[in-house]
């Protein structure tokens, strides 16, 4: 029970860095505010680090590095499909890409879950699906551009999540360490590489700074449930983060639900339960 309860706080976490992190996009470029939120985490992985210290091996610190350049590559195209609008559309898209992937490489690292477990996976692929449907009262037709960018993202979350995933109990925060250290690394490069400035105004520098530190906090959350639990149940239940956004921006940005969506909800909370037998 307790590795579904840490998926499930990472999902939260996840969800509401990533609908802060589309906020900042919309008044500044994602790869900016990527690199920036990732830099202001710094200090939580310092105390992540002195909390749970662990012994890491180079297996571990590898598998945090190469995780580290796909999620900030997924977080990237996910901030900039976000911006574009949507968003209670675009998460759920990039999640339930996001899930196949360690779903089926869970079942070929890990020992086989049990019938009830696998069901709950199943369940969250299909409230992901529900979620991802339209606003109500309209018909706006997602832009191909946005979806492309979401699967995208999607399968590059489903690459991390999967790398991240083979490191052992035993090395305590280091593979995040690793991962956050390769993604700063990678964005500073492409921010170079593309002539992006790394400055955000101070109303921008708010949502990075919300983005950057929940984004850590998952990362921790989600490493912690995978070294404790099934990969392929783990990532299932963590890529439930859309129901965090698709609520923020009911919330905030009077985004409007669908019945459909709402059901979808209903199957992410049944999800939950399933997965945690």
């Amino acid at each position: 029970m307790f590795p579904i309860v840490l998926a499930a706080l990472s999902a939260v976490a996840f969800g509401t860095a990533d609908f802060s992190g589309g906020k900042a996009s919309r008044y500044a470029d994602p790869i900016a505010v990527t690199v920036i939120s990732q830099l202001l985490s710094v200090p939580l992985l310092v105390v992540l680090l002195l909390v749970v210290p662990g012994s890491p091996n180079l297996g571990d610190v590898g598998w945090g590095l190469l995780a580290g350049v796909a999620g900030a590559g997924g977080v990237m195209l996910l901030y900039r499909a976000l911006a574009g609008g949507m968003m209670a559309v675009v998460a759920p898209i990039t999640a339930i890409t996001a899930a196949v992937v360690p779903i089926v490489a869970g079942l070929f690292t890990a020992s086989f879950p049990g019938a009830l477990a696998l069901t709950g996976a199943g369940l969250a692929v299909l409230a992901i699906a529900l979620v991802s449907l339209g606003e109500s009262g309209g018909r706006r037709v997602v832009p191909a551009r946005l979806i492309g960018l979401a699967l995208a993202a999607g399968a590059l979350f489903g690459v991390f999540y999967t790398l991240l995933g083979q490191a052992d109990e035993s090395a305590g925060m280091w593979p995040v360490a690793a991962v956050r250290a390769s993604s700063i690394a990678f964005g500073l490069a492409l921010a170079v590489g593309t002539g992006v400035r790394l400055r955000l105004g101070r109303r921008v520098l708010g949502w990075a700074a919300v983005a950057g530190l929940l984004d850590g906090a998952a990362n921790a959350l989600f490493l912690a449930a995978a070294a404790r639990g099934h990969l392929s149940i783990i990532a299932a239940v963590a890529a439930l983060y859309p129901a965090s956004t698709v609520l923020l921006a009911l919330a905030v940005d009077r985004e409007r639900l669908r019945g459909a969506q709402i059901a979808g909800l209903g199957f992410a909370a049944g999800a939950l339960v399933l997965a945690s037998l």
